[in-house]
């Protein structure tokens, strides 16, 4: 069977079994998920879908996540769409639904609203990671250019071409306040382009003649958190503006005001506030580390795991923007990724720890180098999670990791991360420091080792009880390729990855 047909036969196994093509209201898809909102979600066949072989495990939150791993999600999401489009223009015939089916289906919905375990506070987290998430693949690339590109310059190769490569890198990153205002508009449903519009004031060069409080703004001052505001705050005039401004005049004079009032308001204030926050959140930073870095890595790495199953590390992802933007680099990530390897060494010790589990050792043979990329989710969805224990005992792992690259920060070697997104042994092309390459790669690749040798080490010998090993070290029948879990089928639990592209559940914000 080809691949075409094995990303076609996956999706339409997958199809019946969330409900069938009425079911589902939207799909989409991250690094390494399918997410699918669903209309009842009391028609999902759970255990059916964490039975496929290629399923690694299944997450309940706003969108209903079936994990699928990296590259497969990307090429069986279009055939699951097709087969919906399919599906749908063969139902375009039919009757239209009565107004019992229709009052079926809405109070279907508010039930599944209703169930839902979000606050306002984690959706509002989630907004803002929608709003940056689609920038990351930019991230990535420039970083990578402006890696590849210092490497050049300090070898002193190819001289002719280090300014091009320079201006490559760096114009998206002179611009990302105009793509985050943008994406603010956009997220928050107002006119994208109006956002963008009111956010290029933060970069545009005139504003230099401008002064606000006794001194003279300096293009760029407030970077993504001032984009952000402006953006929100164009959003709110421009739907006063569509309340009250006549139809007739709609066209003209709400864009106009949109743009005027938010402007004047960034201009006179945002950029001035945005900047003074922004600069606090670079000294923050810098200070935490180079006082308490051991201690801070060790609290960063060992519960950035737990931020991410409550949904609480998409706030990270304007702190690390703004680091970027304003340092170059972020310190915190290679801190944070940490905790993909103590997640790598937990599950190493698992497989050693259960010999006669099949099922489990093969997920995690499957999983693994993906895990050592950087992408957590099959890992923690389908091996440590489920077991309770191993997720501790990978936190610890985290810990220990993020305490040794902490604690070189704190001795005077700056690691950092030019981009955000990727984690593990991928992260490598991006890492920046200030005592060269070398000594960078050598810090970072050194808590990798501890992270890895201190998750297996920990789980190993305290992460599992007598009791856990006779239930789970048992041989299971050939052929079985579900997550491992208790009885009662339960194998994850609810928890909130950062919206699609997002960068998922790995040991990257």
């Amino acid at each position: 069977m080809s691949t075409d047909d094995k990303n076609r036969a996956l999706a339409a196994a997958i199809l019946p079994l969330v409900g069938g093509p009425a079911n589902v209201t939207s799909v989409a898809h991250c690094m390494t998920r399918l997410r699918l909102g669903l209309r009842d979600r009391s028609l999902v066949q759970d255990q059916a879908l964490r039975a496929l072989p290629a399923v690694m495990g299944v997450v309940e939150d706003d969108t209903y996540q079936i994990v699928l791993g990296p590259g497969t999600v990307a090429r069986v999401t279009p055939e699951f769409e097709a087969l919906l489009a399919g599906a749908r223009g063969a139902a375009a015939a039919r009757p239209a639904p009565t107004a019992r089916e229709l009052a079926d289906r809405g109070a279907a919905l508010k039930a599944a609203r209703k169930a839902r375990n979000a606050t306002p506070f984690k959706l509002f987290l989630r907004r803002i990671a929608n709003v940056f998430v689609p920038l990351i693949p930019a991230l990535i690339g420039c970083g990578i250019i402006a890696g590849l590109n210092g490497l050049l310059v300090n070898l002193g190769w190819l001289p002719g071409l280090t300014p091009a490569l320079a201006a490559v890198a760096s114009g998206f990153m002179a611009l990302i306040a105009v793509f985050v205002g943008h994406n603010t508009a956009k997220e928050f449903g107002g006119t994208p382009v109006l956002g963008g519009a009111v956010a290029s004031v933060i970069v545009f060069a005139g504003v230099a003649k401008v002064e606000v409080f006794g001194r003279t703004l300096s293009p760029g001052q407030g970077g993504v958190l001032g984009a952000l505001g402006a953006a929100v705050l164009a959003v709110y005039v421009e739907k006063w503006c569509r309340r009250w401004v006549p139809e007739a005049l709609d066209v003209l004079v709400t864009p106009a005001l949109t743009v005027l009032v938010s402007g004047l308001v960034t201009v006179f204030g945002l950029m001035y506030a945005a900047g003074e926050v922004s600069q606090a959140i670079g000294d923050a930073a810098n200070r935490l580390l180079a006082h308490a870095g051991a201690g801070a890595g060790l609290v960063l790495g060992g519960l950035f795991l737990p931020l991410v199953m409550l949904g609480l590390h998409q706030a990270l992802i304007p702190l690390h923007t703004t680091l970027i933007e304003q340092q170059g680099h972020t310190v915190l990530l290679p801190i944070l990724a940490m905790a993909g390897a103590g997640q790598v060494g937990a599950a190493m010790a698992v497989h050693l720890r259960l010999p006669r589990n099949g099922s489990i050792r093969r997920t995690i043979r499957s999983a693994l180098p993906a895990g050592f990329l950087g992408v957590g989710e099959p890992l923690i969805y389908g091996v440590s999670l489920p077991l309770g224990r191993p997720f501790v005992t990978a936190c610890v792992g985290g810990a220990f990791g993020g305490g040794f690259v902490g604690l070189f920060n704190m001795l005077g070697d700056e690691i950092g991360s030019t981009a955000i997104g990727p984690s593990g042994w991928a992260l490598f092309p991006l890492l920046d420091g200030n005592k060269g390459l070398g000594e960078t790669v050598a810090i970072y690749a050194g808590g990798l080792l501890v992270g890895y040798a201190a998750g297996f080490l920990a789980t190993y010998f305290f992460g599992f009880s007598k009791e856990m090993l006779e239930e789970f070290d048992v041989d299971t029948e050939q052929g079985t390729e579900q997550a491992p879990g208790r009885p009662t089928g339960q194998a994850t639990e609810p928890a909130t990855e950062p919206a699609p592209g997002t960068p998922p559940v790995t040991a990257e914000p």
